[in-house]
């Protein structure tokens, strides 16, 4: 892959439809921990441990504790200059007749504080619970998300579990329901839902020019989007800290924070039209 950034300047110019799909590495410059790699634990655990609904079933007061964490953490988390030339990006070519979107790994709504549209969150979001017994979504942004989990979910190792009862757990708002709530992120053994992976295939059908921001491409389905779009030819460039498994099946490569790379990248281009 080349580092040649004037001649992904000029591809860039002439695309339409440009698909961005961005993990960990986008928000990792906004002080987000990322839980993968060396000391990625919370307490004792790995995130892999306790992301799963096989922890969830056994220990819901713990699995809460470590979401209730990283809820409080995001929110005062701010979007970086990459999340911001990205939607920066959008609002510019969407004037042009030109599309944008956003395919994220991250579930910490980043992209969506900075001002992106066009959102597609594979993994589901921090801020959206589902109901273990009615199955309802919804947005929550509570601070705490209940009275039970004020002041819970220390990360260092020597802090006790809360053991919180099941009943002062979230609990679902619909009439009459009160169902125990669920992070509405995808966890290890779960499947994606078919209706937003079906409106990324249609998204990196029609792209002709994909970006891949700060994702170390092992995470599946996900890291096999953007081989799939360079198989049919069209231009992919990698925004990342280092080479990735897939870095070879791209044709662009630029090394670095993605705060740094991104913003010079979807600046405006001179032969842009702007109305």
């Amino acid at each position: 892959p080349r580092v040649d950034m004037a001649d992904f300047r000029e591809v860039f110019a002439k695309a339409k439809h440009i698909a961005i799909i961005t993990g960990a590495g986008v928000s990792a410059e906004s002080g987000v921990p990322t839980f993968r790699g060396a000391g990625g634990l919370w307490r004792k655990w790995q995130a892999q441990e306790l992301a799963t609904p096989e922890a969830f079933a056994r220990n819901p007061s713990r699995v809460w504790e470590f979401y209730h964490y990283r809820r409080e953490v995001m929110l005062s988390k701010h979007p970086n200059p990459a999340h911001i030339a990205i939607a920066e990006c959008e609002r510019r070519l969407s004037k042009q007749g030109r599309s944008v979107v956003v395919i994220t790994q991250n579930i910490d709504e980043l992209h969506r504080k900075a001002g992106t549209k066009h959102l597609l969150e594979i993994h589901g979001s921090l801020f959206k619970t589902r109901c273990t017994n009615c199955g309802n979504v919804a947005a929550n942004y509570k601070s705490p998300i209940c009275p039970a989990l004020a002041g819970k979910g220390a990360p260092d190792p020597e802090t006790e579990d809360a053991t919180i009862p099941v009943e002062d757990l979230p609990q679902c708002e619909e009439d009459g329901c009160n169902g125990l709530l669920r992070p509405h992120v995808v966890w290890f053994g779960e499947t994606l839902d078919p209706d937003i992976l079906t409106e990324v295939e249609k998204e990196l059908e029609i792209c002709d020019l994909c970006l891949v921001v700060g994702t170390s491409s092992v995470v599946y389905p996900a890291a096999m989007f953007a081989p799939q779009v360079s198989a049919r030819g069209v231009p992919v460039a990698e925004f990342n800290m280092e080479a990735t498994p897939a870095t070879n099946r791209f044709r662009f490569h630029f090394p670095g924070p993605c705060g740094t790379t991104l913003p010079p990248a979807l600046a405006r281009h001179q032969t842009e039209i702007i109305s």
